[in-house]
């Protein structure tokens, strides 16, 4: 069974990569997802992003994406898999977490959406080299 966050998440299926962009159909990064999500579940975002270039975690040490998590998610500290949670990842061990999707599937598959560069939003399997980024899951409030 999905969740509204999943299906709201599915509409945005095969829309093009594109930074900083948040248009379902016609670009979005992997925050504009969770920004078009925001939106089609609750209206207006809660906060505006600041502007942020494509390597702004490579070299900072400010947790800019899990601050802005723990003020508008709600944090899952269990151990329950369920589908709409977010997922937050780094994408090198010691690295700020910079990259956001959202489950899809739990169970022996799991599978998450994302904005990916040089795919765009995609369904993809939540592999154990992706489970092994995951810095923390939230949920919408």
């Amino acid at each position: 069974m999905d969740s509204p966050v999943v299906d709201a998440a599915r509409l945005w299926l095969g829309t093009p990569y594109v930074h900083q962009a948040s248009v379902r159909g016609s670009g979005s990064d992997c925050l504009g997802l969770i920004r078009g999500v925001w939106r089609d579940l609750y209206g207006a975002e809660p906060e505006a992003p600041p502007a942020y270039t494509a390597d702004w975690a490579e070299c900072g040490s400010t947790e800019v994406l899990l601050s802005a998590a723990m003020r508008h998610l709600r944090p899952v500290d269990d151990a329950d898999w369920q589908p709409g949670q977010v997922l937050l990842f780094r994408m090198r061990q010691g690295a700020i977490a910079k990259h956001l999707g959202i489950l899809s599937a739990a169970g022996d598959a799991p599978r998450f959406l994302h904005a990916y560069t040089g795919h765009g939003v995609i369904d993809s399997p939540l592999t154990p080299p992706w489970q092994s980024r995951i810095v923390a899951r939230f949920r919408f409030p």
